[in-house]
């Protein structure tokens, strides 16, 4: 085999960056246009936990379709809210010694009520999750 002249070299060398410059391109918009079988939301109810796994007071994030969900037992009852953040998509937290769900991106702070902004940047509530107990254990979202 001959060796590789500098020209050669310098061709595949601008091939290589050419093909990959393409799919860079066009990765995303052929993912855009066939997206995968995930739902944004999952059309039966998601099963959390058994209600004595979750005390008053905790929290439990557990996957919810393409993003994660937020359960929280406060003294007014169980709620689930998306844990998505609306201000840069940060995952928000439960912030126990607050009483508040926390986006610790930009200092951001929910209601865990209703999931209302209370502080900070985010500029709209949290998705509130349907919540239902059934035998003991806890189900979110669904639309049967």
């Amino acid at each position: 085999m001959s060796p590789i002249t500098r020209r050669e070299f310098v061709n595949l060398l601008n091939k290589g960056l050419i093909a990959t410059g393409t799919a860079a391109v066009f990765a995303p918009v052929i993912a855009y246009l066939f997206p995968s079988e995930l739902q944004e939301t999952p059309s039966e109810p998601v099963l959390v936990c058994k209600v004595d796994e979750l005390p008053e007071g905790e929290s439990k994030t557990i996957n919810y379709g393409r993003y994660p969900a937020l359960v929280i037992h406060t003294p007014q009852g169980l709620r689930a809210f998306s844990a998505v953040c609306t201000h840069f998509a940060c995952i928000v937290k439960w912030d126990i010694d607050k009483g508040s769900i926390y986006c610790p991106c930009h200092d951001g702070y929910f209601d865990p009520l209703v999931g209302h902004v209370t502080a900070g940047p985010p500029p709209t509530s949290l998705p509130s999750i349907p919540v239902k107990v059934v035998n003991d254990e806890i189900y979110i979202g669904g639309t049967a």
